[in-house]
């Protein structure tokens, strides 16, 4: 009997300063393991640096992105085009027909602006398919540093001290940065608030250094985050996956010897052997007391909760060790790779994981089917 396999689409790529990340998320584990399931075809959608839409499965292959030719090769791939009526579908118009496939459930691998933030889930949420992952609107609060600070600390889940402001107060007056930042105590990290991948992020210690890592952050944002660091810091991040009924993963510590990770630590380390990120700069299970595990765990489904989160997100802790203070630092709802690593730690391997998320995808997409969006009404006919 010919089973017919449900077409997957993984987008990926884009306008965003994470695009390279993006590619190796798409690819390792998710591209790898949906194709060894064996139950689904697979359509990688890729996004250029300059927007452009592309999709031809010789790009599940992530070396087709490696090699030294490769803007010539994408020039002479023809450009596909999207269909959001009635579900998504991919075309690619030909001289005397075109090629249509349907898309079943999107499979979004996109970091950063475009993508991570809602402006993707946006799309798909209108083109009425599946997708997996965080929803456009808990994408869209947790993309930004300071929103998602304020949305926790609302319902009471403890945050650092922090102060922001937007590139337009900066150019105005920047006498207010003393005054504004008089309140936190330095050392003081300064961050880009829409972007991840720890691009652009600095530490600093005093108010020179601050002014100029202000600068570089508004290179590639114009909202800028200032907070404490935490002293005697214990880091560590708790990956979820679910909708109603959530399932933690491992607690994972960072083992860096720098003040923080870098671009390149996070993505390079443990990855000269080709063993993928994350490989050999974690412990996992976080060796730290029982009591930070049960907090961590708690404040990690409360926030999870908190910003409506599904299918699959990060939460990123600070512990003050000496006076046992547990903050929720930041929300990633796309891991990078999606974390596969924890996950194969307690006994979820990549091909499972990618099943599991693809079910809450279309469990999400049936639950939501029944709210009515629409509305009739006689009003335009009694217009005069």
């Amino acid at each position: 009997m010919n089973i017919m396999k449900k077409n997957v689409a993984v987008i990926f790529g884009g306008r965003s300063a994470e695009h390279d990340v993006s590619v190796i998320t798409a690819h390792t584990p998710i591209i790898q393991s949906l194709i060894s399931v064996g139950e689904f075809e697979v359509w990688p959608v890729y996004i250029s640096k300059d927007g452009s839409w592309y999709s031809d499965q010789t790009m599940n292959d992530i070396a087709y992105f490696k090699r030294e030719d490769f803007q010539t090769c994408l020039k002479r791939q023809k450009k596909v085009q999207i269909l959001f009526d009635d579900g998504l579908k991919l075309v690619w118009p030909g001289i005397l027909s075109k090629t249509i496939i349907h898309i079943n459930v999107v499979f979004p691998a996109m970091h950063g602006t475009f993508g991570e933030d809602g402006s993707l889930m946006g799309l798909l949420r209108m083109a009425n398919v599946p997708f997996v992952g965080c929803d456009l609107f808990a994408s869209a609060v947790a993309m930004d540093k300071v929103l998602t600070k304020q949305v926790i600390a609302a319902e009471g889940i403890p945050v650092v001290p922090y102060v922001w402001f937007l590139k337009s107060d900066w150019k105005k007056n920047r006498n207010f940065l003393p005054e504004k930042a008089a309140k936190l105590k330095w050392p003081l990290f300064v961050k880009p608030v829409h972007l991840g991948s720890s691009i652009a992020i600095s530490k600093v210690k005093d108010q020179t250094e601050l002014e100029n890592a202000i600068e570089v952050a508004f290179h590639y944002d114009d909202k800028v985050l200032v907070e404490e660091s935490v002293q005697n810091l214990i880091e560590v991040t708790l990956p979820i996956i679910g909708n109603e009924e959530l399932q933690l993963g491992a607690i994972e510590r960072p083992l860096n010897k720098t003040e923080f990770f870098d671009f390149s630590d996070k993505y390079l380390s443990g990855n000269k052997k080709g063993k993928g990120a994350n490989n050999m700069y974690s412990e996992i299970p976080a060796n730290i007391d029982a009591e930070f595990v049960k907090q961590v765990e708690n404040l990690g489904r409360r926030t999870y909760r908190a910003l409506g989160c599904s299918g699959i997100a990060r939460i990123d802790f600070l512990i003050e060790s000496v006076s046992k203070q547990v903050y929720v630092n930041e929300v990633n709802t796309l891991p990078g790779s999606l974390y596969h690593h924890n996950w194969k730690r307690v006994g979820v391997s990549g091909v499972e994981l990618v099943k599991r998320l693809i079910v809450l995808a279309e469990e999400r997409f049936k639950s939501r089917s029944g709210i009515t969006y629409v509305f009739d009404s006689d009003i335009l006919k009694k217009i005069s």
